[in-house]
């Protein structure tokens, strides 16, 4: 691929995911992720507490950006920084 091709960047609209599925879903994409790979999730409110599993979950290991922050639709980059070098919580 040149550099002037860009490949679009993955996107889970968890809206049309039944909430109870949501956060394990994300989890599952987020841990087949590579180190330096990123997602974005759309959600149609701050998922704020999916951001405290996260850290909780896995410390250090994936970081977290607002890209749009509502009113309506909130958008967030979800990228993995590191491999944990252990096959405990992501397979690294």
């Amino acid at each position: 691929m040149s550099e002037s091709e860009v490949m679009p960047q993955p996107q889970l609209d968890v809206r049309a995911i039944p909430p109870v599925e949501r956060h394990a879903r994300i989890f599952g994409i987020a841990r087949a992720l590579d180190e330096g790979e990123s997602f974005v999730i759309v959600n149609d409110h701050d998922p704020r507490p999916l951001r405290y599993q996260m850290e909780t979950r896995y410390p250090g290991l994936f970081s977290w950006e607002y890209l749009q922050q509502g009113p309506e639709i909130w958008r967030v980059e979800i990228k993995k920084l590191q491999s944990p070098g252990c096959d405990c919580c992501c397979g690294g």
